[in-house]
């Protein structure tokens, strides 16, 4: 049974769950606790066979995330060695990025640093036409720590990139949607049905298959051309021995809705 979080709301509507930061009274920054919730409930969706598809989003309209929580960070900069901050970054990872689901992001306000981070996270980026987003790290002494100098540039090209991140001007939702930051941009109040609609479509479909084609994509852009292609190869042969690749044709065939069994 899916519970709310101390950060975080969640709530499933047949095969998609809608995941909501929770901390409004600062503009949802991340702290480690949300960190460490987002972590342990994407890793029970992943087993959950009834989730087919996830939404992130956020509670009120004016913030979708504030970034990390400064306050948090300054006393852990203070108590923590040097040599060990990375390591403390990397185990409270939100997990998003190892998340073998559609995840899709409905940013319904201001996205700044970690924030934008979480989106780039997403497989597909929905955006409120009142969204704004901006990289303010450099204005701090700092610089985005959790992937965006590497995902933004590989998102939206190397120039864009170097301009918002040093920067650190905002940018309108339809600015972002121009550049590529985000896919749709979306009047306010039709922002989470229209994310919705795209979440049950890929929730649907055969779950082993959606996976395993999210894998073949994420995958293969580290890739060559050559072994990208023979990657492809592999997992559509292993998809024939599956019991929902023998469903799916037999369904068409007889004219009726497939019943996945996810094997």
């Amino acid at each position: 049974m899916l519970h709310n979080r101390e950060t975080l709301l969640v709530e499933q509507r047949d095969r998609v769950v809608i995941v909501q930061l929770n901390r409004p009274d600062v503009m949802n920054a991340i702290n480690m606790r949300m960190r460490e919730e987002m972590s342990e409930l994407l890793n029970e969706l992943r087993k959950d066979d009834s989730v087919g598809a996830v939404i992130l989003t956020a509670t009120g309209e004016k913030a979708f995330s504030a970034g990390m929580d400064l306050r948090e960070f300054s006393k852990h900069l203070a108590n923590t060695p040097l040599s060990e901050l990375r390591r403390f970054r990397w185990e409270r990872s939100e997990g998003i990025s190892n998340f073998d689901k559609p995840i899709i992001a409905a940013i319904n306000g201001m996205a700044i640093g970690g924030g934008v981070e979480l989106a780039l996270l997403c497989d597909v980026c929905f955006a409120s036409e009142k969204a704004t987003f901006a990289f303010a790290e450099v204005t701090r002494g700092l610089i985005p720590g959790n992937g965006a100098t590497q995902r933004l540039a590989r998102r939206i090209g190397q120039s864009r990139a170097i301009e918002l991140i040093l920067s650190a001007r905002t940018v309108s939702a339809t600015e972002a949607g121009t550049m590529g930051l985000v896919d749709h941009v979306v009047e306010a109040d039709a922002l989470l049905s229209q994310a919705l609609t795209l979440a049950n479509l890929m929730a649907n479909n055969a779950p082993i298959a959606v996976r395993t084609a999210k894998a073949a994509i994420v995958r293969g852009l580290d890739l060559s051309l050559e072994a990208g292609l023979n990657l492809e190869r592999d997992l559509a042969t292993f998809l024939y021995t599956t019991e929902d690749a023998k469903e799916g044709p037999l369904a068409f065939l007889e004219k009726r809705p497939a019943h996945w069994k996810n094997l």
